[in-house]
Protein backbone atom coordinates (compact mmCIF):
# COMPACT_ATOMS: atom_id res chain seq x y z
CA UNK A 1 0.00 0.00 0.00
CA UNK A 2 1.38 3.39 -0.27
CA UNK A 3 0.71 6.44 1.89
CA UNK A 4 -3.05 7.42 -0.10
CA UNK A 5 -3.98 3.90 0.45
CA UNK A 6 -2.88 3.78 3.99
CA UNK A 7 -4.70 6.99 4.79
CA UNK A 8 -7.96 5.52 2.98
CA UNK A 9 -7.61 2.55 5.53
CA UNK A 10 -7.15 4.50 8.64
CA UNK A 11 -9.82 6.51 7.86
CA UNK A 12 -12.04 3.12 7.07
CA UNK A 13 -10.46 2.46 10.77
CA UNK A 14 -11.73 5.42 12.52
CA UNK A 15 -15.09 4.80 11.05
CA UNK A 16 -15.36 1.89 12.90
CA UNK A 17 -12.98 2.16 15.86
CA UNK A 18 -13.07 5.87 16.69
CA UNK A 19 -9.72 4.97 19.41
CA UNK A 20 -8.22 4.88 16.38
CA UNK A 21 -8.67 8.88 15.15
CA UNK A 22 -5.86 11.18 15.89
CA UNK A 23 -7.12 14.63 15.99
CA UNK A 24 -3.49 16.19 16.34
CA UNK A 25 -2.20 17.18 12.98
CA UNK A 26 1.83 15.73 14.04
CA UNK A 27 0.29 12.80 15.68
CA UNK A 28 -1.91 11.76 12.61
CA UNK A 29 1.57 11.63 10.66
CA UNK A 30 3.54 10.08 12.26
CA UNK A 31 0.55 7.18 12.53
CA UNK A 32 0.61 7.49 8.81
CA UNK A 33 4.29 7.02 8.44
CA UNK A 34 3.99 4.04 11.21
CA UNK A 35 1.75 1.79 9.23
CA UNK A 36 3.40 2.43 5.96
CA UNK A 37 6.27 1.61 7.32
CA UNK A 38 4.95 -1.94 8.58
CA UNK A 39 2.36 -2.40 5.86
CA UNK A 40 4.57 -1.01 2.79
CA UNK A 41 4.53 -4.34 1.06
CA UNK A 42 1.08 -5.20 2.31
CA UNK A 43 -1.95 -4.32 -1.21
CA UNK A 44 -4.89 -3.07 -0.21
CA UNK A 45 -6.41 -5.81 -2.14
CA UNK A 46 -6.25 -8.31 -4.55
CA UNK A 47 -8.02 -9.87 -7.36
CA UNK A 48 -8.65 -13.30 -5.22
CA UNK A 49 -10.14 -12.95 -1.91
CA UNK A 50 -7.66 -10.77 -0.18
CA UNK A 51 -8.74 -6.97 1.48
CA UNK A 52 -7.45 -5.30 4.26
CA UNK A 53 -10.15 -3.24 5.22
CA UNK A 54 -12.01 -7.09 5.49
CA UNK A 55 -9.17 -7.67 8.10
CA UNK A 56 -9.31 -4.73 9.77
CA UNK A 57 -13.07 -5.14 10.06
CA UNK A 58 -13.38 -8.70 11.11
CA UNK A 59 -10.19 -7.74 13.76
CA UNK A 60 -12.74 -4.89 15.11
CA UNK A 61 -15.30 -7.06 14.96
CA UNK A 62 -13.92 -10.14 17.17
CA UNK A 63 -11.17 -8.24 19.14
CA UNK A 64 -11.38 -5.56 22.18
CA UNK A 65 -8.31 -4.31 21.68
CA UNK A 66 -7.25 -1.52 19.50
CA UNK A 67 -6.19 -2.55 16.20
CA UNK A 68 -2.58 -2.50 15.16
CA UNK A 69 -0.41 -2.99 12.01
CA UNK A 70 0.03 -6.65 13.29
CA UNK A 71 -3.44 -7.24 13.21
CA UNK A 72 -3.63 -6.69 9.45
CA UNK A 73 -0.11 -8.29 8.66
CA UNK A 74 -0.83 -12.00 10.15
CA UNK A 75 -3.59 -12.19 7.92
CA UNK A 76 -1.51 -11.40 5.02
CA UNK A 77 0.87 -13.87 6.16
CA UNK A 78 -1.65 -16.51 6.52
CA UNK A 79 -3.03 -15.53 3.06
CA UNK A 80 -0.01 -16.24 1.29
CA UNK A 81 1.23 -18.88 3.19
CA UNK A 82 -2.23 -20.87 2.17
CA UNK A 83 -1.98 -20.14 -1.59
CA UNK A 84 1.64 -21.03 -1.88
CA UNK A 85 1.04 -24.56 -0.30
CA UNK A 86 -2.45 -25.34 -2.49
CA UNK A 87 -0.15 -24.33 -5.53
CA UNK A 88 1.68 -26.71 -7.44
CA UNK A 89 4.64 -25.02 -9.72
CA UNK A 90 3.29 -25.58 -13.49
CA UNK A 91 5.86 -26.44 -16.20
CA UNK A 92 7.60 -23.57 -17.60
CA UNK A 93 6.84 -22.33 -20.85
CA UNK A 94 10.63 -20.89 -21.49
CA UNK A 95 12.97 -22.89 -23.04
CA UNK A 96 14.51 -25.61 -20.46
CA UNK A 97 17.95 -25.28 -21.40
CA UNK A 98 17.97 -21.30 -20.35
CA UNK A 99 17.89 -22.21 -16.69
CA UNK A 100 17.44 -18.22 -16.07
CA UNK A 101 14.30 -17.26 -17.83
CA UNK A 102 12.78 -21.08 -16.70
CA UNK A 103 13.93 -20.05 -12.83
CA UNK A 104 12.26 -16.46 -13.81
CA UNK A 105 9.44 -17.62 -14.63
CA UNK A 106 8.88 -20.12 -11.76
CA UNK A 107 9.86 -17.25 -9.03
CA UNK A 108 7.14 -15.23 -11.17
CA UNK A 109 4.47 -17.73 -10.98
CA UNK A 110 5.10 -17.86 -7.72
CA UNK A 111 4.95 -14.24 -6.58
CA UNK A 112 1.72 -13.86 -8.39
CA UNK A 113 0.22 -16.54 -6.52
CA UNK A 114 1.58 -15.36 -3.19
CA UNK A 115 -0.09 -11.55 -3.54
CA UNK A 116 -3.27 -12.87 -4.96
CA UNK A 117 -2.57 -11.64 -9.13
CA UNK A 118 -3.10 -15.05 -10.37
CA UNK A 119 -4.96 -18.36 -8.64
CA UNK A 120 -3.17 -21.24 -7.29
CA UNK A 121 -2.11 -24.33 -9.49
CA UNK A 122 -4.17 -27.69 -8.61
CA UNK A 123 -2.72 -31.05 -9.64
CA UNK A 124 -4.65 -32.69 -12.39
CA UNK A 125 -6.74 -35.50 -11.17
CA UNK A 126 -5.26 -38.59 -12.02
CA UNK A 127 -8.36 -40.88 -12.25
CA UNK A 128 -12.19 -40.30 -12.27
CA UNK A 129 -11.33 -37.87 -15.72
CA UNK A 130 -12.78 -38.40 -19.08
CA UNK A 131 -9.87 -38.60 -22.21
CA UNK A 132 -9.27 -35.89 -23.95
CA UNK A 133 -11.14 -36.07 -27.28
CA UNK A 134 -8.36 -34.99 -29.25
CA UNK A 135 -5.57 -37.60 -27.48
CA UNK A 136 -8.60 -40.63 -28.04
CA UNK A 137 -8.55 -39.45 -31.37
CA UNK A 138 -4.85 -39.61 -32.11
CA UNK A 139 -4.66 -42.99 -30.46
CA UNK A 140 -7.19 -44.67 -32.61
CA UNK A 141 -5.74 -43.40 -35.56
CA UNK A 142 -1.64 -44.23 -34.55
CA UNK A 143 -2.96 -47.50 -32.98
CA UNK A 144 -0.35 -47.29 -29.80
CA UNK A 145 1.24 -44.80 -28.34
CA UNK A 146 4.47 -46.73 -28.10
CA UNK A 147 6.18 -47.22 -31.61
CA UNK A 148 6.43 -50.79 -32.83
CA UNK A 149 9.97 -50.40 -32.79
CA UNK A 150 10.13 -49.78 -29.40
CA UNK A 151 7.03 -52.78 -29.02
CA UNK A 152 9.50 -55.18 -30.48
CA UNK A 153 12.06 -54.40 -28.25
CA UNK A 154 10.14 -54.78 -25.19
CA UNK A 155 8.89 -58.29 -26.26
CA UNK A 156 11.60 -60.48 -25.00
CA UNK A 157 10.47 -59.18 -21.45
CA UNK A 158 7.32 -59.44 -21.41
CA UNK A 159 6.15 -62.40 -23.09
CA UNK A 160 2.69 -63.12 -21.80
CA UNK A 161 1.56 -59.25 -22.76
CA UNK A 162 3.66 -59.66 -26.26
CA UNK A 163 1.74 -63.30 -26.90
CA UNK A 164 -1.38 -61.60 -26.32
CA UNK A 165 -1.01 -58.98 -28.73
CA UNK A 166 -0.12 -61.25 -31.60
CA UNK A 167 -3.38 -63.26 -31.12
CA UNK A 168 -5.43 -60.26 -31.38
CA UNK A 169 -3.55 -59.36 -34.58
CA UNK A 170 -3.89 -63.00 -35.66
CA UNK A 171 -7.93 -62.47 -35.17
CA UNK A 172 -8.37 -64.59 -31.99
CA UNK A 173 -10.30 -63.70 -29.25
CA UNK A 174 -8.45 -61.74 -26.37
CA UNK A 175 -8.22 -64.24 -23.82
CA UNK A 176 -7.16 -62.11 -20.84
CA UNK A 177 -10.57 -60.00 -21.48
CA UNK A 178 -12.01 -62.61 -18.94
CA UNK A 179 -11.58 -63.94 -15.55
CA UNK A 180 -9.44 -67.57 -15.78
CA UNK A 181 -11.47 -69.65 -13.72
CA UNK A 182 -8.24 -72.34 -13.51
CA UNK A 183 -5.13 -70.09 -11.79
CA UNK A 184 -8.52 -67.54 -11.17
CA UNK A 185 -6.44 -64.44 -12.93
CA UNK A 186 -8.08 -61.23 -13.05
CA UNK A 187 -9.25 -59.43 -16.10
CA UNK A 188 -6.13 -58.00 -17.91
CA UNK A 189 -3.90 -60.63 -15.68
CA UNK A 190 -1.99 -63.26 -17.44
CA UNK A 191 -2.65 -66.17 -16.11
CA UNK A 192 -0.36 -68.24 -13.28
CA UNK A 193 0.51 -71.83 -13.17
CA UNK A 194 -1.11 -73.78 -10.89
CA UNK A 195 -0.77 -77.32 -9.85
CA UNK A 196 -2.14 -79.42 -7.12
CA UNK A 197 0.30 -80.72 -4.17
CA UNK A 198 -0.69 -83.98 -2.44
CA UNK A 199 -2.20 -82.25 0.22
CA UNK A 200 -5.20 -80.99 -2.17
CA UNK A 201 -4.25 -77.55 -2.04
CA UNK A 202 -3.11 -75.30 -5.03
CA UNK A 203 0.76 -74.39 -5.44
CA UNK A 204 2.91 -72.47 -7.50
CA UNK A 205 2.50 -68.58 -8.49
CA UNK A 206 4.87 -68.44 -11.99
CA UNK A 207 3.06 -66.31 -15.01
CA UNK A 208 1.94 -68.16 -18.14
CA UNK A 209 3.14 -66.68 -21.41
CA UNK A 210 -0.18 -68.39 -23.19
CA UNK A 211 -3.69 -68.64 -20.50
CA UNK A 212 -5.46 -71.63 -19.72
CA UNK A 213 -7.72 -73.51 -22.45
CA UNK A 214 -10.96 -72.74 -19.96
CA UNK A 215 -9.53 -69.13 -20.46
CA UNK A 216 -9.59 -69.30 -24.35
CA UNK A 217 -13.11 -70.83 -24.74
CA UNK A 218 -14.94 -68.42 -22.09
CA UNK A 219 -13.01 -65.42 -24.27
CA UNK A 220 -14.17 -67.04 -27.55
CA UNK A 221 -18.04 -67.60 -26.20
CA UNK A 222 -17.66 -63.63 -25.07
CA UNK A 223 -16.47 -62.23 -27.91
CA UNK A 224 -19.31 -64.34 -29.96
CA UNK A 225 -22.04 -62.85 -27.51
CA UNK A 226 -20.62 -59.61 -28.06
CA UNK A 227 -20.41 -59.56 -31.64
CA UNK A 228 -23.69 -58.72 -33.26
CA UNK A 229 -25.35 -61.06 -35.53
CA UNK A 230 -24.88 -58.43 -38.78
CA UNK A 231 -21.35 -58.70 -38.50
CA UNK A 232 -21.49 -62.25 -38.17
CA UNK A 233 -23.10 -62.99 -41.27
Amino acid sequence: MDRREIAALLAYIGRLDPRTIRTDQGEARDQLAQWHELLGDVPLATPHGWDARIAARQHIRLSPYQILPADIARPWESYRRDRLQRHTDPTPSVDPDDQAAWTAELVGTRHAVATGHAQPVHHRQLAGRRIDPRLEARLKEVGSCIPPEARAALAPFRPARAAREEAIAQGEPDALSVRCEWCQAAVGEPCRRRRVAPDGFARGNATRTDPHHCRRHLAAAKQARDTPQSAMA
